[in-house]
């Protein structure tokens, strides 16, 4: 009898405001993942926070703000790490782009010098 009523009740309860700051929040970071390299290092992150957003965008249209807002906050979080991913792909990137340079610079060291021309 507890859990019908605890069922019931919970059915009852009302929405939170309309989430406009998070969903405007979610929009600035998704954009500021698709302007970084998050999609060429981390797609599949950037590709859920569009869809999360797009999913927070269709809740907040059916006035389910809660769940609305529990999306865009999900699409923020993704976009966040995609720019994270993204960042740390690109430096990786100069890492290995850094060791290439030394180890050819190493090598140019190592080479013996030409003999000088004898006349």
């Amino acid at each position: 009898m507890t859990l019908a009523l605890a069922v019931s009740l919970g059915g009852c309860a009302s929405e939170g405001p309309a989430p406009t700051d998070e969903l405007a929040r979610a929009r600035a970071v998704v954009q500021q993942a698709d302007k970084a390299s998050a999609q060429r290092y981390a797609a599949a992150d950037l590709q859920r926070a569009h869809e999360e957003l797009q999913s927070a965008e269709r809740l907040n249209g059916q006035k389910k703000f809660d769940e609305a807002r529990r999306a865009a906050l999900a699409a923020s979080a993704d976009a966040n790490l995609a720019i994270a991913r993204g960042s740390a792909g690109e430096a990786q990137q100069a890492a290995q782009e850094i060791a290439k340079s030394n180890d050819t610079l190493r090598q140019e060291a190592n080479r013996p010098a030409a003999a000088p021309p004898t006349n």
